[in-house]
Formats: C-alpha cells, sequence, structure tokens
C-alpha cells in the first residue's frame, strides 16, 4: 500500500495511523512504485487548485489505478479532488472520477468557518464495509468547503453543519472521506481498519 506523495498532505500522520493498526505503508512519489501498489492513499491538504497543480503528473496512475479496480483511499481534499470542479479554484478542473462540484459552505454568522473539531457522522447506506461499527462516531473535521455529489447513491455518510453534509463516498474499489481517521482516534482508526480489509 502506498501514500502518494505529490507535494501537498499530512503524510506522515496517516503512516503513523496505520502504523498503530499494524500496517506497513511506504510514501512514493515514484510513478512505477505507484502502478504496483494494491491500494494507493490519496491526503490532501491546502487549497484545491495548488493540490491538483501538483496532482497533475500523476493523473495517468490514478486513472490506471482505478480503472484495474484497485483499491482507493482519499482523504480531506483528497475527497474534494474525485469530483468535477471546485469554487475554491474555478480555473482548475478535479479528477472527474466524479461528477459533482465542491462547494463553500454558506453559513449563518454564528456559524464558523472552516469547520473545525469534533462531529458525529451518519452511515447513509447500507452495507458500507469501510465505516463498519462508525455510525453515529464522532470525526475530526477541518474543512471551508463540502462535496455535492451528483449521484447521490455513492453518498455513504453526512454529518450536520449548518445542514446535512456528504461527509464520505464509495463505489466499488474507491472511498473518500471529508474527515481525518488518522486524527479521529478510536473510530478513526477503525475506519483504517475497514479499508484495509476491503483490499
Amino acid at each position: 500500500m502506498k501514500i502518494i506523495d505529490y507535494g501537498s498532505g499530512n503524510l506522515l500522520s496517516i503512516y503513523d495511523a496505520f502504523k498503530k493498526i499494524g500496517v506497513k505503508t511506504t510514501i512514493t512519489s515514484n510513478k512505477d512504485e505507484l502502478r504496483e501498489a494494491d491500494a494507493i492513499i490519496l491526503p490532501g491538504v491546502g487549497s484545491f487548485g495548488a493540490v491538483m497543480k501538483n496532482l497533475t503528473e500523476y493523473e495517468d496512475v490514478l486513472h490506471e489505478h482505478i480503472d484495474d479496480s484497485k483499491a482507493l483511499l482519499g482523504i480531506c481534499l483528497g475527497l474534494h479532488v474525485l469530483f468535477t470542479d471546485s469554487e475554491e479554484s474555478s480555473n482548475m478542473k478535479g479528477l472527474n472520477i466524479f461528477k459533482g462540484s465542491v462547494k463553500r459552505f454558506n453559513l449563518s454568522e454564528d456559524m464558523k468557518i472552516p469547520h473545525m473539531g469534533w462531529n458525529d457522522i451518519s452511515i447513509n447506506k447500507e452495507n458500507v464495509d469501510i465505516l463498519s461499527g462508525c455510525d453515529n462516531k464522532y470525526m475530526y473535521f477541518v474543512h471551508s468547503y463540502y462535496i455535492q455529489p451528483e449521484d447521490k447513491d455513492i453518498i455513504s455518510a453526512y454529518t450536520d453543519y449548518g445542514g446535512r453534509i456528504p461527509v464520505a463516498i464509495g463505489k466499488d474499489n474507491i472511498h473518500a472521506l471529508q474527515f481525518h481517521p488518522e486524527k479521529s482516534g478510536e473510530y478513526g482508526l477503525k475506519i483504517l481498519e475497514n479499508f484495509i480489509s476491503t483490499i
């Protein structure tokens, strides 16, 4: 399993989280190594445009990986870039693996942006293996934007922040999370364990 190092992401904290559950991962920017991986972890911090600029040279690798039905886990901005575009960087397109947009929160003045801290998730679908045992559990969030998928069937969990928003998706071999499992304690680690079991 490889954590893709494309110059934007909280790589060491994710590496350490997998180490806690006894799973060896490798952080790499080498395309040949990524092509050999059974699973790729796609982290992301910063802005949509900066992440996509750095990720452009890996688009072919990621699409090949998905086409080969290998597992992919996107985290935070690693979720956002799977979609078509984002209000954060209107001149930069996403990977367009899923149709849909990333929108900025439009909240009342008493709601802070970014949405930062602990919030519970509500599982949307049955048989979502990666979220098994985590319904109504609290996860750690840091984000100012949220996804709006065209296909609502891919949404696997919601949270409530100024309204009900999607915070996890799953389809076939692809899973992605708005929250940070590596910072979400016991249940975040459980999600990583669940992901490993799907590979």
